[in-house]
């Protein structure tokens, strides 16, 4: 339900050639709303413009190594988040040449609780199952305990850590792993 008390119809589908300024704009808030307070400003902003330029989501649609989907809510199909399912790249022990990353979940924070980061978690899940990944690698800013829990919640586990860097500092982020069905 959103503040009106209407029911929310909530649509996910793969994000193609053209969506690329949606991305942007949904990372950038989304960066935007979840980091104001907690990291400085000015990196806040200059990262939304180097790592949610809309020039880097049409590189990712247009590699076919990388899947994107979009969370849409009616009535108007607005965006509201969207998930990038990409080869892995994290620091682990172990790396398995089967790996998977959730290269970044956002969903703006009026839209969270409703099922939607679910969704698209599924749809990650179910893709990268079928591609024969036998795990999913995520990194979360370490302070981030609401999306730690909400991924604690799907089955993930911590398997290690890195540096993130946003402007110029750098933060600690927990990398974690969800076994994937054989």
């Amino acid at each position: 339900m959103t503040g009106d008390s209407q029911p929310l119809g909530i649509g996910i589908r793969r994000a193609g050639p053209g969506d690329e300024h949606v991305l942007a704009a949904v990372g950038a808030a989304s960066f935007l709303e979840t980091f104001a307070g907690v990291l400085e400003g000015a990196d806040i902003l200059r990262h939304c413009q180097e790592q949610h330029a809309a020039a880097l989501y049409a590189r990712w649609l247009a590699d076919p190594a990388y899947r994107i989907w979009l969370a849409e809510v009616s009535p108007g199909a607005a965006p509201v988040g969207y998930l990038v399912l990409s080869p892995a790249a994290l620091p682990v022990s172990d790396p398995q040449a089967a790996d998977r990353e959730i290269k970044r979940i956002y969903l703006l924070h009026r839209f969270q609780g409703h099922g939607i980061g679910a969704a698209l978690m599924r749809a990650a899940i179910d893709e990268a199952t079928a591609q024969g990944a036998s795990r999913l690698l995520l990194g979360v800013y370490a302070r981030n305990h609401a999306a730690i829990a909400f991924y604690r919640k799907a089955g993930y586990v911590p398997v290690g850590e890195r540096r993130f860097q946003v402007g110029g500092r750098e933060y600690d982020d927990q990398v974690l792993a969800l076994a994937l069905p054989a």
